[in-house]
């Protein structure tokens, strides 16, 4: 009697990757360019050119000025410190740890610099009033 061939197990393969979605808006790098991340970028770029200036120039109203600047970089912070806070849950719920954890890093150094700003703003204010 004859036996019939051994079958080997198929090999597995496994399913191809899924592919990337494609991208709705244009990119700078990873950066998704939306109207709130050009607003955050002149605002942050533009406090800090103003604070510079304030600096730099001798002025009767330079604690005014610079408390202005400063309420303006503070308010920017605190807007990256919640954007942060967003794209480090999204990340957290697509088990992405190592992005989470540097997102968290990054958001609340954004804050800790936000009460830094906020302090020098109400000091700033009450200096202009004495």
């Amino acid at each position: 009697m004859t036996e019939p061939p051994a079958t080997e197990p198929p090999a597995y393969d496994p399913p191809p990757p899924e592919p990337l979605p494609a991208r709705r808006r244009p990119h700078l790098g990873p950066i998704p360019i939306s109207p709130i991340n050009v607003l955050v970028t002149l605002m942050l770029i533009g406090s800090a050119v103003f604070i510079g200036w304030v600096v730099l120039n001798r002025d009767v109203d330079q604690i005014r000025l610079l408390a202005a600047g400063f309420a303006v970089l503070g308010a920017t912070l605190v807007v990256i410190a919640i954007l942060s806070l967003a794209a480090m849950w999204r990340a957290a719920s697509r088990s992405s740890v190592g992005r989470a954890f540097l997102l968290a890093i990054f958001g609340g150094l954004a804050g800790l610099g936000a009460i830094g700003c906020f302090t020098v703003t109400a000091l700033s204010a009450m200096l202009w009033t004495t």
